[in-house]
């Protein structure tokens, strides 16, 4: 594949434990066990795009070196969630014999969470099994959802959402070696966008890019087909104001002509709200309206009947507080 046409999140995926940005303590901790080439079965938990998938392939990196990609497996866990895919893949790998000079091998299963709770508890049993030939790295997004005796068998790493700053230092990074100007409001859109997942950050980056090498917040807002803060708040403010009819108006420009996802607007007004200074007992019931949406939408209501009563729920819930 061309440079040009290479997708920028992998392109740009660090190749190093100290290259990886906004986990420092992780990195330092991760560290020590490339200096003394040995490592305890690891669970890395968070949510997207904060780096887990990373340290665990430069992790494997350091401590094979060259002989890397011949004693690490990558296996994504909701692809076979069930029993067969532990007896099968993950047993045949973790009993055979190291390559080269390593002592033991290692296994990073993604999105365990999506095992079922058979399929863990046959895992528990093979990393058990097989500990002295193969060391299991588990990544997830909830580690709830991963069954107690796994658990007690790792190390567990929580993984942080990518401050601002993170996320900003990645950005210029990848802007200066693409030869991009990315204005300070573009900077500020990606980081409003991608809510410490660098990989949205990268991507709304390399999808203004293809238009453009002048990049400002404008272009990174119709790129990613989001709402720009300040039109979430006038939504929020004519609702609150009972305007009804322009909060409708207002509320399908957003959806019919920018395309706009329901969802989207949802988790855009929820972030609004929680900044926004108002009457408590108005922002709770609020709140509550976005999470009755939310829920009906999961459960295939209609996105525009749905998006017209939450901010008729809004206009009622304001007129009631005052």
């Amino acid at each position: 594949m061309e440079e040009n046409h290479t997708i920028w999140i992998e392109k740009y995926r660090p190749v190093r434990l100290a290259d990886i940005v906004g986990q420092d303590e992780i990195v330092e901790r991760l560290s020590s066990y490339v200096k003394t080439r040995n490592l305890p079965h690891l669970l890395f938990t968070g949510s997207a795009g904060v780096g887990k998938t990373t340290a665990a392939v430069t992790l494997a990196r350091e401590i094979f070196g060259e002989s890397w990609q011949m004693n690490f497996r990558e296996l994504n866990a909701s692809d076979e969630r069930g029993i067969d895919v532990v007896r099968n893949q993950i047993k045949q790998f973790a009993r055979t014999t190291p390559l080269g000079e390593a002592s033991f091998k290692i296994l990073f299963l993604d999105e365990a969470d999506a095992l079922t709770t058979d399929a863990q508890a046959a895992l528990r049993r093979t990393m058990e099994s097989y500990a002295q030939t193969c060391r299991f790295i588990l990544s997830c997004n909830y580690s709830s959802k991963i069954i107690d005796p796994i658990q007690s068998r790792c190390a567990i790493y929580r993984f942080k959402p990518l401050s601002p700053v993170a996320i900003k230092e990645e950005i210029r990074r990848i802007s200066h070696r693409e030869e991009l100007s990315v204005s300070p409001d573009a900077m500020d859109a990606m980081v409003y966008i991608a809510q410490g997942d660098m990989r949205k950050a990268i991507n709304a980056l390399q999808g203004a890019a293809i238009i453009s090498h002048t990049i400002d917040a404008t272009m990174v807002y119709a790129i990613t087909s989001t709402a720009r803060p300040e039109e979430i708040d006038e939504l929020l403010n004519l609702a609150l104001t009972g305007d009804f009819d322009g909060a409708e108006t207002h509320l399908n420009h957003l959806m019919h002509e920018r395309g706009i996802a329901p969802n989207e607007l949802i988790n855009q007004c929820y972030r609004a709200l929680l900044k926004r200074d108002m009457a408590r007992g108005l922002k709770v019931r609020l709140i509550d309206h976005l999470g009755e949406t939310d829920f009906r939408l999961s459960e295939g209501a209609d996105g525009d009947i749905q998006m017209e009563a939450l901010i008729a729920r809004f206009v009622l819930s304001a007129e009631r507080e005052s």
